[in-house]
């Protein structure tokens, strides 16, 4: 062979061993049981549902999807252990937003946008602001009105200090000009004892207290996301209040930074299969929970976008003293 036609040779070769790549890591992946730790504590609607969507994937996969509780961090410890994971798309983690605000509230070397592969964005959490059934509050208007004749003093509970109800809470009190006290818990656990026993004057979470309202003991305000809760359809949506947000705090799955596009590609396309399917639309209607389907694209994109809105909301809040 002439050293022409052997450069040729080599050159389509290369070319073709590039292509076949790809195809062949999309073709062979998974070969072993894919891995996927939780942001928060087994037992809670997000491990329900994870379950679910885990049992559907496994067989599209032909390999097991083994979920793995990994709490902690406000929901921060999964995306964390993710860091030391090896690329190859047999580790996979939820990512809260709650991730997305530690450049802001702790010091990290490592940027929460960029350190990741984003697979496929699943669904978010539903918002939602309640008083004690028997309190004088009995509408939103009743409650901007009480805090804003009482400032500082209309006190309301949240699942902790930086988590999504607070902050959003902030943002709300910031845009109506109003001053509320903030009182943080440790979750709905605490939460439920501490407004149903007088200690607090509202609760701002997810809603886990929809049984609560649902009984009688509370009464729904308000709603945060972009429509009524279908449970709940008398209980306005902030922005139907005049308040422009919304607030369902999107989350989805994450691999390590630098996995292979085809993997990537295989695992959003079966777990969207996975998470489309009846059963899964079913348990996620249990907790008002809908679909908030994102591509690996429009999700990095949200990822940027909301790395930018929390960091102005937390430093005007440093900026306030309301938190160091």
């Amino acid at each position: 062979m002439q050293r022409r036609d052997f450069i040729r040779f080599a050159g389509a070769a290369a070319a073709t061993s590039s292509i076949a790549g790809p195809l062949h890591a999309q073709a062979s992946f998974p070969s072993q049981p894919i891995k996927l730790l939780l942001a928060f504590a087994a037992g809670g609607s997000t491990d329900a549902m994870f379950r679910v969507m885990a049992d559907n994937a496994s067989p599209l996969f032909g390999q097991t999807v083994i979920v793995e509780a990994k709490p902690g961090g406000g929901g921060t410890m999964a995306g964390q252990l993710l860091l030391q994971a090896k690329p190859d798309g047999y580790t996979l983690a939820q990512l809260p937003i709650s991730v997305f605000r530690l450049p802001y509230t702790q010091k990290i070397t490592w940027n929460p946008v960029t350190e990741f592969s984003y697979v496929i964005g699943i669904t978010g959490y539903s918002f939602g602001i309640a008083v004690p059934a028997d309190s004088p509050i009995k509408t939103w208007a009743d409650l901007v009105a009480w805090a804003k004749a009482n400032p500082g003093k209309l006190t309301y509970a949240t699942s902790g200090i930086y988590t999504t109800p607070h902050l959003t809470m902030e943002d709300i009190s910031h845009r109506l000009g109003i001053e509320m006290n903030h009182i943080p818990y440790k979750g709905m656990a605490e939460i439920i004892p501490a407004i149903l026993g007088g200690q607090v004057m509202a609760v701002a979470d997810s809603i886990g207290f929809g049984p609560h309202v649902v009984s009688g003991k509370l009464r729904l305000l308000c709603t945060w996301g972009a429509t009524r809760a279908k449970k709940f359809p008398d209980a306005p949506t902030l922005t139907e209040l005049g308040v422009p947000i919304v607030q369902n705090s999107p989350y989805g799955l994450v691999g390590p930074k630098g996995m292979d596009p085809a993997v990537v590609k295989k695992l959003h396309d079966t777990f969207k299969r996975a998470i489309e399917m009846n059963n899964h639309i079913e348990v996620m209607g249990r907790y008002d929970q809908e679909l908030l389907y994102m591509s690996p694209e429009q999700y990095r994109k949200f990822a940027e976008d909301t790395m930018a809105r929390e960091k102005v909301v937390i430093e005007r809040l440093k900026a306030t003293g309301k938190v160091t």
